[in-house]
């Protein structure tokens, strides 16, 4: 809520200020300018979220912004269209299959969730690893994003972010010197690797709508739950 209504105020002066001054727009930096479209090279701000938003809204403005990533950085995100699986539509899908990690396998994901990841990964990810572990993520493992089903397989639950591919599990990491981060065995801990993982997941409320890491409940204990479908709920 506070990164809601710190950005609805700044959004407001930013508009004001890049539409009443037309002339002086080119100052404003594009990541805290409404008018200027996503970029995952951006800072996060608190406009960040608020276009990610937008993008869930408009099917060819996400393509636009996933294009332009794969078109400027070593990264294979096929688009393949819109369709139903098992009775789950799924709409405005990429395959992933490399960014600039590797994954233990491909996943399909919405055009949202891809950017929401691509944007986490080059602000969080990889800069909270370099900071405080002194190498890169070189290999996510990960449990998948589609899966077409209710919350919890409970017959009379809502559908989860899952069933629309919207959300992403991330269970362990791989580095680039070797070592391996494992969420269930290490979060508790009370520890450097504890407290790397507590970091990143702060990361991840910073950029995607749900986070839910292994203090929501036992059923995340082993990974982070990282979806598009709020705004800004971290538990």
């Amino acid at each position: 809520m506070r990164w809601f209504v710190i950005g609805s105020a700044l959004l407001v002066l930013v508009s004001w200020y890049c539409l009443g001054q037309p002339t002086l727009r080119s100052l404003v930096p594009d990541a805290y300018n409404p008018l200027v479209p996503l970029n995952i090279n951006d800072e996060v701000t608190p406009l960040t979220r608020w276009k990610l938003e937008r993008l869930k809204q408009d099917d060819g403005a996400c393509q636009v912004v996933l294009a332009q990533a794969v078109k400027t950085s070593d990264i294979d995100v096929r688009p393949v269209g819109s369709f139903v699986v098992q009775g789950c539509p799924l709409k405005n899908v990429s395959r992933v299959y490399r960014t600039s990690v590797a994954f233990n396998a491909s996943f399909l994901a919405s055009c949202p969730l891809v950017v929401s990841w691509l944007v986490f990964e080059r602000q969080r990810l990889q800069p909270i690893t370099r900071d405080m572990l002194g190498t890169s993520v070189a290999r996510v493992r990960h449990y998948g994003s589609f899966a077409c089903r209710n919350i919890y397989h409970r017959a009379n639950a809502p559908r989860s972010e899952h069933a629309s591919a919207s959300a992403f599990d991330l269970a362990a990491l791989e580095l680039a010197d070797g070592r391996r981060l494992d969420l269930l065995t290490e979060w508790p801990k009370g520890d450097a690797r504890s407290e790397y993982w507590h970091t990143l997941f702060k990361g991840a409320c910073d950029i995607f709508g749900t986070s839910l890491g292994p203090d929501y409940n036992q059923a995340h204990a082993n990974h982070f739950h990282l979806g598009t479908r709020r705004f800004g709920l971290c538990r």
